[in-house]
């Protein structure tokens, strides 16, 4: 059986004018029933639950209506589809669905939230089932070895947690943190002799925190070579570097060097990608195989990603190769590159002239998808119309009142043109005219 949680877990109210604002939040595992409740709005929210339908209470539409319904019966709030956490959110660690809740007659809106929570409905897993391993017997005990990791759809606690390898005489296994990634290494304990043994079978074992534990198994066979002592070396374990979004194809991002101590063939580096990585960095970044530049390769938006990790191995061409690892992790920097978009909520298109000063005739969203003060958005009206914008106690949300009593007989009709302008540099601006008849009495 499933368990639903839904505790009211916030509710601010706000008058202002004819309109009331309220937020709350409720929270819901994933994958639960189509159908499920998540929680009583109406209850919540104290309001009258014979008034619903006639009041118009309902949700207003976005971009997660689609998930969610309310029933204007009662007021309860269910899941209308299948809740996929990491469909949803993919690996952002708190999944939230943000839905607005209006009634008419008076007017109110409420705010929504519904946290999708995880639950362990994944298995972790490797790219490939089999990988090889070539040491040479020359290798001296405390080398390392980078093993792919596993990926795991699932966050928190039920994403891989930890490895283990299989029971044997010669290695054994160190995890290193890097960031919020846990990566395997193999570490040689003991000397390999070729002579007696050419092959080691080994198996290692990623198992995620679940209750019970999932697992995934990767098959390694240690081949012993001969040749080639000494391994690149990278001059830093980890490298830090920013990136503009939007960048121009063929950037160069930055520049690594491996140095090897070995001389001739032996000596020479060659630069690859190393461990499991993402096919979409493929498409972002190239790497000279030769040089170890890393440049830009696609389209970079900050709105998308604003960090990248790749791991980088520096091998040399002796025989068996050497390698070493590196990680690069990019932080990508927003540029003013979206303009603010308004969103009308809700309109009365006719005012009646008699409306008394500091009537509500609509209720306008701002919202800009870049960052800081690229994100950061100032409204204005049209001059000599008597009407303003008032701030909401929610950012960027703002109620258009009246300024004075109106006067059909001296103007019937008013065009409102809103702008909401961004504090970037430069700055982005966006228009929009909302159309007010002013009706007789």
């Amino acid at each position: 059986m499933v368990s639903l949680s839904h505790p009211l877990l916030f509710s601010l109210l706000f008058c202002f004018g004819e309109l009331i604002f309220a937020q709350i939040k409720y929270s819901t595992p994933e994958e639960v029933k189509v159908g499920t409740i998540i929680g009583n709005i109406a209850k919540d929210l104290g309001l009258d639950v014979s008034t619903l339908i006639n009041r118009r209470f309902r949700i207003v539409p976005g971009a997660h209506v689609a998930l969610f319904e309310v029933n204007p019966n009662n007021g309860a709030l269910y899941v209308h589809k299948t809740l996929d956490r990491e469909q949803l959110c993919d690996i952002n660690g708190a999944c939230l669905m943000d839905l607005k809740i209006v009634a008419e007659n008076p007017l109110e809106i409420h705010y929504v939230t519904v946290e999708i929570m995880d639950t362990n409905d994944h298995i972790p897993s490797f790219a490939e089932k089999e990988k090889l391993i070539e040491i040479a017997e020359t290798t001296m005990p405390g080398a390392r070895f980078q093993l792919p990791g596993a990926r795991d759809p699932d966050v928190g606690i039920n994403s891989v947690q930890r490895y283990k390898l299989s029971q044997n005489d010669h290695f054994n296994l160190e995890i290193r943190d890097r960031g919020e990634d846990k990566i395997p290494f193999l570490v040689l304990q003991r000397h390999l002799d070729r002579e007696q043994k050419t092959n080691h079978s080994l198996i290692l074992t990623a198992l995620d925190g679940g209750t019970p534990s999932k697992s995934a198994n990767l098959n390694l066979t240690i081949k012993v070579l001969d040749n080639n002592d000494n391994r690149p070396v990278f001059s830093k374990e980890v490298y830090s570097v920013a990136l503009e979004e939007n960048s121009a194809l063929g950037t160069i991002v930055t520049k690594l060097q491996a140095t090897d101590l070995d001389e001739g063939i032996n000596g020479e580096i060659e630069y690859s990608f190393g461990g499991d990585i993402n096919s979409k960095v493929l498409q972002l970044f190239s790497l000279d195989k030769n040089v170890g530049e890393i440049r830009v390769n696609g389209q970079i938006d900050y709105e998308t990603a604003d960090v990248f990790k790749l791991d980088i191995q520096a091998s040399d061409k002796g025989q068996p190769p050497m390698t070493t690892d590196c990680r690069v992790i990019i932080k990508i920097q927003d540029v003013n590159d979206n303009k603010p978009e308004i969103e009308v909520t809700s309109l009365s298109s006719m005012v009646p002239e008699d409306s008394k000063q500091g009537t509500v005739i609509s209720l306008i969203s701002v919202t800009d998808m870049d960052s800081g003060l690229n994100g950061k958005v100032i409204c204005s009206l049209t001059e000599n119309v008597p009407f303003e914008l008032k701030p909401s106690f929610k950012e960027n949300m703002y109620s258009l009142v009246t300024t004075e009593t109106l006067d059909r007989e001296t103007v019937s009709h008013y065009d409102i043109s809103i702008t909401a302008t961004d504090c970037g540099q430069p700055a982005l601006s966006t228009f929009k005219t909302l159309s007010v008849q002013v009706s007789d009495v």
